[in-house]
């Protein structure tokens, strides 16, 4: 079946798809206070968005109201330098998607054993293929829906939040980065999962842009939808944490993955903790059905190239989405969703640091080589501030993955060497097939 993308997404929709692209409210940030303590953890996420977050999010919204292409950062990449790597950024930003994406099923498991403490393993992996396979649905059924159902659960992530926030200040009394580092052996030995939960709860700033092809106005609304979530983004991290510390009435066990409803509880009774463990599911469910919204599209980019095979670019004629590529995305999240979250995280930032560092470098060839495109808006400070957007958040990149541990590098540099082959089997392919057309004539 064939049909054509549809262009919509408005400024809200797009703003909410960015906001779970990136961040989806604090939960998942607990395991930041055992592995830095109180005081570097604030200071950590106080600072990562600056030196992290703005400077990607300056680097793509340039390159976006150049080129708002379907794909996004395939598109940049293949234009600075050629379809190889603009390939292995499409094929890693895929296959670290399975990581990605899978996290957030688990981490729905990991909030709803609030209500159900004593789940088996079996009963943990089918609650979230469910969960896996409503949200499917709901992306196969249009970009309309998905942005329209972004924009209420975001509304309905961040009410807990605020709720708590509220809680926490206004019974304050305590020093709030107290704690001010972990214990001796945390730094040391968990250095590398405290500082991959901070970069990924900051991560994804590029990858709304495989959308910018069913975006409307893409070149203002892309720009406009990133400066709005930053903030919100920030905020959403820095002042739960901060007024949960500033209560002082949180046991230190309590900051783990899952935790956030047990720390309500403790900053304002059993209602706060239902609600943030309700808003925890929201925000599952919001991160999980725009995150298969945008990843889904690399398959769809990367099958129109002739790279993937050609069923990728279906297009539901009824709903005008990939659905193939949606539901094979799916199948692939649904199995590894067996892992557990911080199995998943570190492997997570690996890989996609991996792509961003071919990103940014992308960004500094195109103003290298075309200083004549159109750019309805650029990073200001001329080379100079092109060249601090990549520094900055390339030395995160490079941080976290010389951090990761031995395995997971291994891992990792076994996902990325899957790039080239993959590409060369396709390469091959459409050579034998064209020799076999020319014989045919």
């Amino acid at each position: 079946m064939t049909g054509r993308l549809r262009r919509e997404l408005g400024l809200l929709p797009l703003a909410a798809i960015v906001f779970f692209n990136v961040s989806g409210g604090p939960y998942g940030i607990e395991d930041t206070v055992p592995s830095f303590g109180a005081g570097l953890s604030l200071l950590l996420l106080v600072i990562t968005p600056l030196l992290w977050s703005l400077p990607v999010a300056l680097a793509i919204a340039e390159l976006a109201s150049a080129l708002p292409d379907e794909g996004g950062y395939v598109a940049w990449t293949s234009r600075a330098f050629g379809p190889f790597w603009g390939f292995q950024v499409g094929w890693w930003s895929w296959l670290d998607s399975f990581v990605d994406v899978a996290v957030y099923p688990a981490l729905f498991v990991e909030y709803a054993r609030f209500w159900a403490p004593d789940m088996t393993a079996g009963e943990r992996w089918l609650l979230a293929v469910a969960f896996i396979a409503a949200l499917t649905v709901l992306n196969v059924l249009g970009v309309r829906p998905v942005g329209r159902a972004a924009v209420v659960l975001a509304v309905a992530t961040l009410v807990p939040v605020v709720a708590l926030v509220v809680a926490g200040f206004a019974n304050a009394r305590s020093v709030t980065w107290t704690p001010p580092l972990g214990a001796g052996h945390a730094v040391v030995t968990e250095i590398g999962v405290g500082l991959a939960v901070v970069m990924w709860n900051y991560s994804g700033w590029d990858t709304p842009a495989t959308v910018l092809g069913e975006t409307r106005a893409p070149e203002q609304a892309f720009r406009a939808a990133t400066f709005l979530a930053l903030p919100v983004v920030a905020a959403a991290y820095v002042l739960p944490l901060a007024a949960a510390l500033a209560s002082g009435r949180v046991d230190f066990d309590a900051w783990r993955t899952g935790g956030w409803p047990e720390i309500g509880r403790a900053v304002g009774g059993e209602g706060l903790a239902w609600a943030l463990a309700v808003g925890a599911v929201f925000s599952t469910a919001g991160l999980f059905l725009s995150l298969t919204l945008t990843n889904s599209r690399l398959p769809y980019v990367l099958g129109q190239a002739g790279t993937l095979p050609a069923a990728f670019a279906a297009v539901h004629p009824r709903f005008g989405t990939p659905w193939i590529s949606i539901v094979v995305s799916a199948m692939a999240y649904a199995a590894f969703a067996v892992f557990s979250f911080r199995d998943l995280i570190v492997l997570n930032v690996w890989l996609y640091s991996l792509s961003l560092l071919v990103e940014l470098a992308a960004f500094l060839r195109l103003r290298q080589v075309e200083p004549g495109l159109r750019r309805p808006w650029r990073v200001p400070g001329g080379t100079l501030g092109a060249l601090a957007v990549v520094v900055l958040p390339s030395c995160f990149a490079l941080g976290a993955m010389a951090t990761a541990g031995l395995l997971t590098a291994v891992v990792g540099v076994g996902a990325a060497l899957t790039g080239p082959l993959v590409y060369l089997t396709a390469r091959g392919r459409r050579v034998v097939n064209a020799g076999r057309g020319e014989s045919g004539r």
